[in-house]
């Protein structure tokens, strides 16, 4: 399958040297360093306007791999509960991303949820948007776009623990990419505050205390799932420093800080 992109021209330009020009602005020249090395990022998904910059810090604060695990929610409730691409590519403006096909079958038949489905990733645009940051700043890139659907505690631990085992079975570096905005629609302190209660089980590395704080504690960060999912494969992948990167919220772009989306990056090393 090649999976033709869904909201170039809306959460990012369609056209690529437009795009080039935005992702070198967003990045300010920076690079991602040689060392260390990210086991995970999560990395916001929203238009660029909104959380393109902190995605750029984001993706250039710790050293990249050309292969990359997606983990994003899903948003249109369509496909599987946790669905996997496990074939083809991915097109952007910037070219097409073929699908790490060994990868993917590798976490299909380790997690018992998962499959093997096109029909989640049709028209979600959680993953989509954070593949031309990675285009830009890797030679040789290859994906597995994973949708996650669930929120049931056992299979996002199942999943992370899944993920985990078929990236120390690779043979080769790989790097984990958590797609997820934080609070949504309510005043700035508001979500500043509910925000950090979750990053703070996000920098501990629990998966299950940020699955106990945001479901327990009506906290709207809709990328819960997969983030989840994914500090159980960092932490099971060796990654013991978790620091926050950057954060903001829209209100930094429109001005209005009375209903806001939050924004965090984090590196796990």
């Amino acid at each position: 399958m090649i999976r033709t992109p869904a909201v170039a021209g809306s959460f990012y330009p369609a056209d690529p040297d437009v795009l080039t020009r935005d992702l070198d602005r967003l990045a300010a020249g920076r690079r991602p360093p040689p060392s260390p090395r990210a086991v995970a990022l999560m990395v916001p998904h929203a238009g660029y306007v909104y959380s393109g910059g902190v995605a750029a810090s984001t993706y250039t604060a710790a050293g990249l791999s050309r292969r990359v695990v997606l983990l994003g929610p899903n948003h249109t409730g369509a496909g599987e509960a946790i669905a996997v691409v496990e074939r083809g590519a991915w097109r952007t403006p910037l070219g097409e991303a073929p699908v790490d096909a060994a990868l993917a079958a590798a976490i299909l038949a380790a997690c018992r949820a998962a499959r093997a489905d096109t029909e989640a990733h049709r028209r979600e645009h959680s993953l989509e948007v954070q593949i031309p940051f990675l285009q830009h700043l890797v030679t040789g890139l290859s994906v597995v776009p994973i949708c996650v659907g669930t929120r049931r505690l056992e299979a996002l631990l199942d999943l992370g623990r899944a993920v985990a085992e078929a990236v120390a079975a690779a043979g080769d570096e790989v790097l984990i990419v958590l797609s997820s905005d934080m609070s949504h629609y309510q005043p700035a302190a508001v979500a500043r505050r509910d925000d950090d209660r979750a990053l703070a089980r996000v920098l501990a590395l629990d998966p299950e205390g940020l699955h106990r704080e945001v479901t327990g504690g009506d906290i709207s960060m809709c990328g819960v799932a997969p983030v989840v999912a994914g500090i159980e494969a960092a932490r099971r992948l060796g990654g013991r420093d978790a620091r926050l990167v950057a954060y903001g919220n829209s209100g930094d772009r429109n001005g209005d800080y009375q209903s806001v989306v939050g924004y965090a990056g984090v590196a796990v090393v």
